[in-house]
C-alpha cells in the first residue's frame, strides 16, 4: 500500500496505539485520536500474556512493561470455600522459552505510559472525541465535538465497546450488559502487614469469581477485581463508587485467605460488564475495526487487551503488505476471526484455568511471525 496513505486511528487503548506504532514503522503517516484529555494512572490492572508480550518486544516495549510491571511467577485457581488448588501454571525460565515471552501484570496507566513511547512524539490528538463519519470517493471525513475536522483514506476504529466507528459501519447497536458487574480496587501491599500471597490468583465461586495480583516487580501494589451477578444496570455511568461492605456481601463466604485480603480494600468502584453477540463484519468502505469496537470479550480469560494487541499486530503486517484496503482487510479477518472466536467462547464459558488447561495455542501464538490466512 502507498506510504502516503493517510491513517487515522480512532482510540488510543492498547490496540489502537499498538496498531499505530507499527504502522508508523512502516511509513504510514498515522494519527491517532482520543477523546479523554491526557493518559492518567487511573482506572485498573491487566494482564498481559506472552502472545502479547512478544508484539510488545517488536515495538522495543516489553522490557519496559517488565520493569514498570511484574514478570508474575504464577498463576493459581483456587476454590472458593476450601481453597483447594485446582490449577496452577509456573511462569519460569522454562515456561517463557515455551511460550516465547513472559506473564506480565501491570496497571493500566502505567502501561498507557510505555505504549505511549511507542508512537511517534505529537502523533497523539487528545480531547478529539468522535462525532462523525462522512465516507466520500476520495477520502473519509472524521468529526469530532470540539468542532476539528479531519480527512483520512483509511479509519480505523480501535474505540472500544461502545465504539462510534462501529456504529457508523453496522448501524446503532447498543452494547449488552450480561448481568454481572466487577467490582476493583486497588492498595498498597503493606495494608496486609505481612500476609503473604502468590503474585495472581482467582478464587471460583459457583457464580462469581475474584482475583488478586500484584501489578509491579515490587510487589508493592493489590489489585483485586471481583465478578458478581448484578441484575441491572441503570446507570449511564462508566462505574460507580461501590465499597468494602460491598464486597463482603459478594464474597463474605469465600475462604478466609481472600477475606484477609477483602478486608483492607479501599476505594472499591464497580463497574458493569458489557459484551455483543458475535459478528464477522469488521471492515467496509475506508473503515475497519478491531479489538472491542468489533469483538468486546467478557474479562473473564484476561484475553481482551491481548486480543486487541493481536488484531493490531496483524491488521498492520496486512495493510503494509497488500496494495489495496479492502484486500489487506479480507486477510485481516481470515486471520483473525476464528482465534477471536474461540478467546470469546472460552470467556463466556469463564472456563480458562479453572482446571487442566491446554495454553500452549493461546500462549505460543505470535502474531508478528504466524501465517496469514488467505480469505475463502
Amino acid at each position: 500500500m502507498n506510504r502516503k496513505t493517510r491513517i487515522a486511528v480512532v482510540g488510543a487503548g492498547l490496540g489502537g496505539m499498538t496498531v499505530a506504532g507499527f504502522l508508523q514503522r512502516a511509513g504510514f503517516a498515522v494519527t491517532i485520536y482520543e477523546q479523554a484529555p491526557a493518559f492518567s494512572r487511573i482506572g485498573a490492572g491487566i494482564i498481559l500474556s506472552a502472545n502479547a508480550m512478544k508484539v510488545l518486544r517488536r515495538l522495543g516495549l516489553e522490557q519496559m512493561v517488565v520493569d514498570i510491571g511484574i514478570k508474575a511467577d504464577c498463576y493459581i485457581s483456587r476454590a472458593w470455600d476450601t481453597g483447594e488448588t485446582m490449577y496452577k501454571i509456573e511462569f519460569d525460565a522454562e515456561s517463557e522459552a515455551r511460550f516465547g515471552g513472559p506473564y506480565a501484570n501491570i496497571h493500566r496507566g502505567d502501561l498507557h505510559a510505555v505504549l505511549e513511547k511507542g508512537v511517534v512524539p505529537g502523533s497523539i490528538a487528545f480531547n478529539h472525541r468522535l462525532a462523525a463519519l462522512d465516507e466520500r470517493r476520495d477520502a473519509i471525513r472524521l468529526a469530532f465535538d470540539n468542532g476539528v475536522t479531519v480527512e483520512a483514506d483509511i479509519v480505523v476504529g480501535a474505540d472500544g465497546v461502545n465504539s462510534k466507528v462501529r456504529e457508523y459501519l453496522l448501524g446503532l447497536e447498543p452494547p449488552r450488559y450480561i448481568g454481572m458487574a466487577a467490582q476493583r480496587a486497588i492498595f498498597p501491599t503493606q495494608a496486609l502487614r505481612g500476609f503473604k500471597i502468590p503474585d495472581c490468583t482467582k478464587w471460583w465461586g459457583p457464580d462469581r469469581h475474584i482475583l488478586v495480583y500484584f501489578m509491579t516487580s515490587r510487589r508493592d501494589e493489590v489489585y483485586v477485581i471481583g465478578v458478581a451477578p448484578r441484575a441491572t444496570w441503570d446507570s449511564d455511568a462508566a462505574s460507580l463508587p461501590s465499597s468494602r461492605q460491598e464486597l463482603f456481601k459478594n464474597f463474605g463466604d469465600f475462604h478466609a485467605d481472600l477475606l484477609r485480603v477483602i478486608e483492607v480494600t479501599t476505594d472499591v468502584t464497580v463497574w458493569p460488564i458489557f459484551d455483543r453477540e458475535r459478528n464477522n463484519r469488521w471492515s467496509g468502505g475506508r473503515i475497519v475495526l478491531l479489538g472491542d469496537a468489533c469483538h468486546p470479550m467478557r474479562p473473564f480469560m484476561a484475553a481482551g487487551g491481548a486480543m486487541a494487541i493481536e488484531d493490531a499486530a496483524i491488521l498492520s503486517r496486512c495493510l503494509a503488505q497488500f496494495d489495496e484496503a479492502d484486500e489487506a482487510y479480507r486477510w485481516y479477518e481470515a486471520t483473525r476471526i476464528d482465534r477471536v472466536g474461540d478467546a470469546q467462547r472460552i470467556s463466556i464459558e469463564n472456563s480458562w484455568m479453572r482446571g487442566a488447561t491446554d495454553t500452549d495455542w493461546f500462549y505460543c501464538y505470535d502474531p508478528c511471525t504466524a501465517p496469514l490466512d488467505r480469505p475463502a
